[in-house]
C-alpha cells in the first residue's frame, strides 16, 4: 500500500454526507489512505486533473477491479490505443452531431410522454416519477435496447452501480449485480438480429457495424447503462431541487439572465453525480511526497475536487453565477465522459426547461423531505414536489 497519511472514516456517515471528510482530507492530507475503502484517495482538484492523465502510472486497466469482474472489460477500463479504438467505434452514437440531429428530438418526444402522464396528478416524487423514466427512455433509445422497459433499465443500472461500489464484498449485492448483467445480455441477444437487418445509430448497432467482438460490445453497453441511467436521473432531479431551493437563481434562468445549461453544469460541480473514479497503480511512483506501490488502488475523488476551496469561489454553495469551468464532473483526461454531449442535451435542453414550462407552480412538497446518498455515485433518493394540476394540462 502507499505510504500516504491515514484518514479513518465512518462508512455510513461518509455515504450520507462525504463532504466534511473530504474537506478535512483536502486541508490536512490531500492524498490519504482510507482503510475502510482499502484505497488511497486524491482529493484536490489540480492533483486529480494532473494525475488522471498519467495513465502509465494510474492505469484504468484493472483486471481484478469490480467493474471488470462484474461487467467485463469495457473501454473505460482500457488505456492508450485500446481505449481510443473503442472510443472511436462508439463515436457515431455519441457525437455532438448525432445528439443534435438524432437523439434530441427523441428525448423531447419521450419527455413529453412522461409529462403527459404526471401533469394531471399535482404531485410526484421527481426521482421515481419524472427523472427515472426520462433518463431510462433516453437510454433505451441510445443503447438500442428498445425492448427493455425504463424500469428495468433503472433496475439493472442501479444493480451494476451497487456491484461496482461493493468494496465490502456483500454477497447479496454481488448476486443482484450478476442478475442485472444477465438481463442486459438477454435484451442484447434479442435485439442483435433486428439491428443486423436494419442498422441504426444506437450504441449496440454502431459497435456491431464496427466489427467489435461480442465481449467488447456487451461490456460497453453495460458501461453505458451503468452511468447513463443513474447520472442523468440524479442530475435532473437534483438540479430541479437546487433551483427550487434557490428561487432567485431559478428566476434568473426564466428571465434569460442565465441558462439551463449553467444550472446543470453548476449542479454537476456542486453535487457530482460521479464522485469517484478508481485507478490501479501500474508502477512505483511518488506524487507530492506520497509513494505508490504497484497494484495499489487509488480513487480520484471528483466530488472533492469540485469543492476545492483553492479553485472555486464558493465551493460549498450552489451558485449558477460562479465560474465552474474547472469542474471535473465529466472527468478531465483521456477518459472524459463519452456521453457528455447527450447528457447535456437531455438535461439542459430538454428535461429542465420542459418540466418547468409544463408544471405551473412547481415547488417542493412542504410535507415531504428530500434525501441524498452516496459518495462514489451521489444523488437524491427522493424529491417530493407539488404543482397546480388544473394548470398543468396543455
Amino acid at each position: 500500500m502507499s505510504d500516504a497519511p491515514v484518514h479513518e472514516i465512518d462508512p455510513a456517515a461518509f455515504w450520507a454526507d462525504p463532504y466534511p471528510d473530504l474537506a478535512r482530507m483536502r486541508g490536512a492530507a490531500p492524498i490519504a489512505f482510507v482503510p475502510q475503502l482499502g484505497a488511497t484517495l486524491i482529493t484536490r482538484r489540480d492533483d486529480i486533473f494532473t494525475q488522471e492523465k498519467r495513465v502509465e502510472v494510474l492505469s484504468s486497466d484493472q483486471p481484478e477491479g469490480l467493474m471488470t469482474v462484474l461487467m467485463g472489460q469495457n473501454l473505460m477500463r482500457k488505456d492508450g490505443a485500446a481505449h481510443q479504438a473503442e472510443r472511436k467505434a462508439i463515436f457515431p452514437t455519441v457525437s455532438p452531431k448525432t445528439v443534435r440531429d438524432v437523439w434530441t428530438a427523441q428525448f423531447r418526444a419521450r419527455t413529453t410522454e412522461v409529462l403527459d402522464r404526471i401533469a394531471p396528478l399535482g404531485a410526484c416524487d421527481l426521482v421515481t416519477d419524472f427523472a427515472l423514466p426520462v433518463s431510462g427512455e433516453a437510454l433505451k433509445t441510445i443503447t438500442g435496447l428498445t425492448n427493455m422497459t425504463y424500469r428495468e433499465m433503472d433496475r439493472v443500472s442501479q444493480g451494476m452501480i451497487d456491484g461496482c461500489a461493493n468494496y465490502a464484498g456483500d454477497p447479496e449485492v454481488e448476486a443482484n449485480c450478476h442478475d442485472c448483467t444477465a438481463s442486459i445480455d438477454r435484451h442484447i441477444d434479442a435485439r442483435m438480429p433486428d439491428l443486423r437487418d436494419a442498422p441504426d445509430q444506437s450504441l449496440l448497432s454502431v459497435q456491431m457495424q464496427a466489427g467489435l467482438s461480442e465481449a467488447q460490445i456487451r461490456a460497453n453497453v453495460k458501461l453505458a447503462i451503468s452511468g447513463g441511467q443513474n447520472e442523468p436521473r440524479d442530475a435532473i432531479a437534483g438540479a430541479v431541487w437546487a433551483l427550487l431551493c434557490h428561487p432567485d437563481q431559478l428566476a434568473m434562468v426564466r428571465a434569460g439572465d442565465a441558462t439551463w445549461m449553467q444550472a446543470f453544469e453548476e449542479y454537476a460541480r456542486w453535487i457530482s453525480p460521479i464522485g469517484m473514479s478508481p485507478r490501479r497503480v501500474a508502477r512505483r511512483d511518488t506524487v507530492n511526497g506520497v509513494t505508490f506501490e504497484p497494484e495499489d488502488r487509488v480513487f480520484l475523488m471528483f466530488g472533492s475536487g469540485n469543492r476545492d476551496e483553492a479553485v472555486f469561489d464558493r465551493p460549498d454553495m450552489f451558485d449558477i453565477t460562479q465560474d465552474c469551468s474547472a469542474s471535473l464532473a465529466f472527468g478531465a483526461g483521456p477518459h472524459f465522459c463519452a456521453g457528455a454531449w447527450a447528457s447535456r442535451a437531455l438535461i439542459a435542453e430538454v428535461a429542465l426547461p420542459m418540466l418547468f414550462d409544463r408544471l405551473k407552480g412547481l415547488r417542493l412538497d412542504p410535507d415531504g423531505a428530500t434525501r441524498f446518498g452516496g459518495w462514489a455515485f451521489r444523488g437524491p433518493l427522493s424529491v417530493p414536489v407539488v404543482w397546480e394540476p388544473a394548470a398543468a394540462h396543455r
